[in-house]
């Protein structure tokens, strides 16, 4: 089984979660009460489909670097429209660049080793599958995960930006990881 017919053979809404995860990650500040994450992956997801045919990767690391590419786009675009102040080409990079080290750190979470294209096509199924399950968490034990986990942040900073303490983040957390795995083994038997 090689990547490129996973790609084709996957309906580009099995990327939906990731992308609202990733675009969850990255809508801050003025733009958090404007722009709603599903809306922006749904966005992406039409572009995709319609630029299909200028995908020129081959594998499903090239595929989801194109669709975060995608993303980062709809997200500048969109910000471009709010912001009073000129947009510097140096945050359209940072964009990219951020999306790039969430979807790390949501492959992290599976730990994977990548050896050959089944192997990845793997992972990326499994990707899909965590993300799917991410959006299936109450949305405080989401956030924390989100903030934690994928955007990077420490705990005590998860916890002013939720308002809570560092004690009851804790708490989020774990109980968001064990759910997380709950939903995971449901999947993987459901699959079976």
């Amino acid at each position: 089984m090689n990547g490129m017919a996973n790609i084709d053979e996957r309906p580009l809404g099995a990327y939906r979660d990731y992308l609202r995860i990733l675009a969850r990650l990255q809508i801050n500040g003025p733009l958090r009460g404007k722009l709603d994450a599903s809306d922006v992956a749904q966005q992406t997801i039409l572009l995709a489909h319609a630029r299909r045919e200028q995908f020129r990767g081959g594998t499903e690391a090239e595929w989801l670097g194109w669709l975060r590419a995608i993303l980062a786009n709809v997200i500048g675009g969109v910000a471009r429209e709010f912001e009073t102040a000129a947009r510097k080409v140096s945050r359209e990079v940072s964009l990219e660049t951020e999306l790039e080290r969430s979807s790390a750190r949501l492959e992290s979470i599976l730990a994977i080793e990548q050896s050959s294209p089944s192997t990845v096509a793997v992972r990326t199924e499994e990707l899909l599958r965590l993300a799917e399950a991410l959006v299936r968490l109450p949305d405080d034990q989401r956030s924390a995960v989100e903030l934690h986990h994928l955007k990077g942040l420490t705990v005590a900073e998860v916890a002013e930006q939720l308002g809570r303490t560092r004690p009851a983040v804790v708490g989020l957390l774990f109980r968001a990881l064990k759910r997380l795995r709950e939903l995971l083994r449901e999947g993987e038997e459901v699959s079976k």
